[in-house]
């Protein structure tokens, strides 16, 4: 470890750091003439920053690992912190900064790994998407800049990242312990949220999202951007947390994991989110495919029946607020669901004429705040498959959804293929996971949001980078 300090910390970078702390002694001193404490923090900061930067470039998996843990936290630091910053831009910076860390650090990469479908594919998604600024429903621009971001961009610079980075078991590892993690941070701020009480920042987002308190109950939302969010990722861990527990030979490694999966599951709960469910349920059925066993799979579907009968066809718990809306997931006559029906079918009426949409950033907030004036942003999409046909019209949607199964296709059969069983199980929970969240947005906008975003994307890198990872541990 010694030797690795000695040699990160560079001599050039020595006196950088000297600076700093001179620039810092000076703030001190200043703040403690003039009474504003907040000065000693600028060079902290900077200090932290330059730190950060000089390691990243010694490793670019630092930038990786911090951008997963910034994608968690983003939210929470905007409610918390705010101050009129665009935070989201934090996640261009670190995505930044690592490949430029990539760049530099070149000779010890195989960029042959990028030649595969992941890459073009999101190259190509990534092409249309900068060509639907050409669409002639005339999109404002800036709406246009800001949904590329997340329909395009992200996927495009993110899923390279985890089939150049994510390439030996132990980082694999390190993948998965750090974004259980960050899960379980999540899920412990949710519950500090419903029995010891909302920060302040929490409050101030409650009175301007309504929608978040339903009969009384507040849906909780922890560090994410809303409970549609928070419901989904903490479902997808919790089926991800227990299938690694098939992954594990120790009894209490098998014991957390299952007491993880538990709490994630309630995290869920707490959320209010009705679709969370079909992340659960859409994981839970993908894990059992992906295990070949029939006698599993078919298990698992009587399983998932029983629990459906169960919420459709019984009052049995129906005194708990976190059930009570489960259940009228299942409810044919739900309110908002119709209301999802009727925009759904003047969506369908209105995008008969437009093939290829409205373009990017009509729909939804951007189009609230950037295309007022257009048709297609007074009908709220609740779905971010909706969204995609009402941007990208038919032809752009058929796209996207033809590489989605491909691309889930393609992994499901990398998946057979490996022989590690260990690693298997790992591929398993991750891809039965992303399953989970891509079923689930066809009801609420998850998987262009962070986390889902960048652990949905990793997870298609790092599975199209399992035969060698297999090769390796065959090797051992």
């Amino acid at each position: 470890m010694g030797h690795l300090i000695k040699d990160t910390i560079a001599k050039k970078n020595i006196y950088l750091i000297g600076a700093a702390l001179l620039v810092t002694l000076a703030c001190i001193i200043l703040a403690a003439v003039t009474q504003n404490f907040v000065l000693p923090l600028v060079p902290v900061v900077l200090l932290s920053v330059v730190i950060f930067t000089i390691f990243l470039f010694r490793e670019p998996f630092l930038g990786l690992m911090a951008t997963t843990g910034y994608c968690f936290f983003l939210h929470f630091l905007s409610r918390e912190i705010g101050g009129g910053i665009s935070y989201g831009l934090g996640i261009e910076i670190l995505l930044l900064l690592t490949w430029l860390s990539i760049w530099y650090n070149a000779d010890r990469f195989d960029f042959s790994n990028l030649n595969n479908c992941l890459f073009w594919l999101t190259f190509s998604w990534f092409l249309l998407s900068v060509a639907e600024v050409a669409n002639p429903a005339g999109a404002n621009i800036t709406g246009w800049i800001l949904e590329l971001r997340s329909s395009a961009l992200y996927p495009f610079l993110i899923a390279p990242l985890g089939m150049l980075l994510l390439t030996t078991p132990r980082r694999l590892n390190i993948f998965l312990k750090t974004i259980i993690l960050f899960s379980l941070i999540a899920a412990l701020v949710g519950v500090k949220q419903k029995y010891i009480g909302l920060s302040q920042g929490d409050q101030l987002f409650l009175q301007d999202n309504p929608t978040h308190v339903l009969w009384g109950q507040i849906r909780y939302f922890s560090i994410f951007s809303n409970a549609g969010q928070f419901g989904p990722s903490q479902g997808q861990f919790s089926m991800i947390a227990f299938v690694l527990s098939f992954s594990v030979k120790e009894w209490w490694k098998k014991i957390v994991l299952l007491v993880l999966s538990g709490l994630f599951f309630y995290g869920m709960m707490i959320s209010g989110t009705r679709g969370a469910m079909f992340a659960v349920a859409g994981a839970a059925v993908a894990a059992m495919f992906l295990t070949k066993r029939f006698k599993v799979f078919m298990f698992g579907l009587i399983a998932i029946g029983l629990f459906y009968g169960f919420l459709k066809y019984t009052n049995i718990g129906s005194g708990n607020y976190a059930i009570v809306r489960l259940r009228s997931s299942v409810d044919p006559n739900d309110a908002s669901l119709n209301v999802r029906f009727i925009n759904q079918k003047k969506l369908a009426e209105y995008m008969k004429s437009k093939p290829f949409g409205g373009g990017l950033g009509v729909i939804g907030s951007f189009g609230h705040k950037y295309n007022p004036d257009k048709y297609l942003s007074t009908i709220e999409p609740d779905s971010y498959w909706v969204k995609l046909w009402a941007m990208y019209g038919i032809v752009g949607f058929t796209f996207w959804f033809c590489i989605m199964m491909f691309l889930f296709g393609k992994c499901t059969g990398i998946i057979w293929r490996i022989h590690n069983p260990s690693l298997k199980v790992k591929l398993i929970a991750l891809l039965s996971g992303s399953a989970g969240i891509f079923l689930c947005s066809y009801g609420n906008e998850v998987m262009n949001d962070m986390p889902s975003l960048i652990i949905l994307y990793l997870s298609f890198g790092v599975i199209l980078m399992a035969p060698k990872l297999d090769k390796q541990l065959s090797n051992k």
